[in-house]
């Protein structure tokens, strides 16, 4: 069997102090104390600026040994760009978060909703990815989902993100050596617990995807807490089995 990761998209925020983070946790210790419940999380600062290498640093010196981080690439390279000339911000990210070391885990890239199919500049965007790396692309637009799209994906071995977002929810099709799923909570509005019924479907089909491949799984929903509550029970489910 394969290893499961499982874990929230992002940590820092204010309004899980209470029900998650003890009152005592202050925001520079959040990290440190999260990264003993989960094993992985999603580095979602990421998406919006280029972190400093003193933060890259500090993510990976807080953390344990056999941790590991998702990187949320730049929206400049998937919003702003749209994936067009891809290989200097490709570089630019690249070699910050090689401050990671051993603890880079996938890649994840979100496009945006705007941004319809095209396989043509799928295909550029693809083969100027470094190899070495796992990858895994978040559609928001539902043309994507075609044979022809997918395909791509499975010949240079990069995971459909599953996704529930409201936008474009994914089919739950397999298209890497492992599997990256991102639930944003029911609906896909980021918000509500998904609710043992749920949950249980998903550790269903993680038991699956085990047998060969690695699992990551990472929470959105993550207003009132709801994401590490989900995360917590949905390991409870899987080690019960």
């Amino acid at each position: 069997m394969r290893d499961v990761r499982i874990g929230t998209s992002g940590w820092a925020y204010k309004d899980w102090n209470g029900p998650f983070y003890p009152e005592e946790v202050k925001a520079a210790g959040r990290l440190e104390y999260i990264s003993r419940r989960f094993r992985t999380l999603e580095i979602n600062a990421s998406f919006y600026r280029m972190p400093t290498e003193q933060a890259v640093a500090a993510w990976r010196d807080q953390t344990p040994d056999d941790f590991l981080f998702a990187w949320k690439a730049s929206r400049f390279l998937t919003h702003n760009k749209k994936l067009k000339d891809p290989v200097e911000p490709l570089a630019r990210m690249f070699g910050m978060l090689a401050g990671l070391g051993d603890k880079i885990g996938p890649i994840l890239f979100q496009l945006p909703p705007n941004l319809h199919r095209n396989d043509e500049r799928l295909q550029t965007f693809l083969d100027a990815l470094p190899e070495g790396y796992r990858y895994s692309v978040e559609f928001r637009h539902p043309g994507w989902y075609a044979d022809g799209v997918l395909e791509r994906l499975r010949r240079r071995n990069v995971a459909l993100c599953i996704s529930d977002h409201h936008d474009a929810p994914a089919p739950w099709e397999t298209t890497a050596d492992f599997i990256y799923l991102r639930g944003h909570g029911p609906g896909g509005h980021y918000h509500g617990r998904y609710g043992e019924a749920a949950l249980r479907e998903w550790a269903e089909a993680i038991r699956g995807w085990r047998r060969d491949r690695e699992v990551f799984v990472y929470f959105d929903n993550d207003i009132k807490s709801a994401a590490p509550a989900d995360a917590e029970q949905l390991i409870g489910l899987l080690e019960k089995a």
